[in-house]
């Protein structure tokens, strides 16, 4: 079941376009007319889309981060963080993060492939999406410190068209605005994870 994702995920990618279709409307422009020197001058993270099996569905786990003074308080989104020094690559940034905040020690997880990298401008981040599996039901050990919760999916579920739709946000930074979303369990997940979604979704299921 995992080696046919792992074989999906080193096919052409769809990218951007996929990245579009769930952009806020205020990013729309930015993503078409992002320049190779904002890419260049990005801090570099990633994040873990951990893949395991419950009765017969494969899932993957959402974090809901904490309320704090940053642009990502309160959102849910994949584990991941920031590329640190000591990391070897940014698969082992995501690996190491997803260890610290949710307990899903790294050996553990066989990485498949990563999705397309994605610029975020409000944090200046370029962000790798990793996906991995898990051979049992993690045992989540939250970081309360960072992680508020989890958000445990299935990915028809995830895929499920009736669980699209459109919410208006507004932040510090850009005001009111309309953001494509997905409402999982009452729960609005938009903006970058959004995007990574649909990229994820358009290769599973095209």
């Amino acid at each position: 079941m995992f080696d046919h994702i792992g074989i999906l995920l080193h096919q052409p990618l769809p990218g951007r376009a996929a990245h579009l279709e769930m952009a806020p409307e205020n990013r729309i422009e930015s993503l078409r007319i992002e320049t190779p020197e904002q890419i260049a001058h990005a801090r570099k993270a990633a994040v873990l889309i951990l893949l395991y099996e419950i009765n017969g569905e494969i899932y993957t786990t959402f974090i809901k981060r904490t309320t704090y003074d940053g642009v990502h308080s309160g959102q849910i989104a994949f584990p991941g963080g920031r590329h640190e020094q000591t990391d070897a690559n940014l698969i082992d940034t995501a690996l190491r993060e997803a260890e610290e905040e949710v307990g899903i020690m790294r050996h553990d997880v066989t990485v498949l492939g990563s999705l397309s990298q994605l610029y975020i401008p409000p944090s200046n981040f370029l962000i790798l999406p990793v996906v991995g599996s898990i051979g049992c039901i993690p045992n989540f050990v939250l970081q309360t410190s960072e992680v508020d919760g989890i958000l445990q999916v299935s990915l028809k579920e995830l895929f499920n068209e009736e669980n699209r739709s459109v919410t208006t946000i507004t932040s510090k930074e850009y005001g009111t605005f309309q953001a494509p979303c997905y409402i999982i369990n009452d729960e609005i997940i938009w903006g970058a994870t959004a995007m990574v979604i649909n990229e994820f979704k358009q290769v599973m299921i095209g």
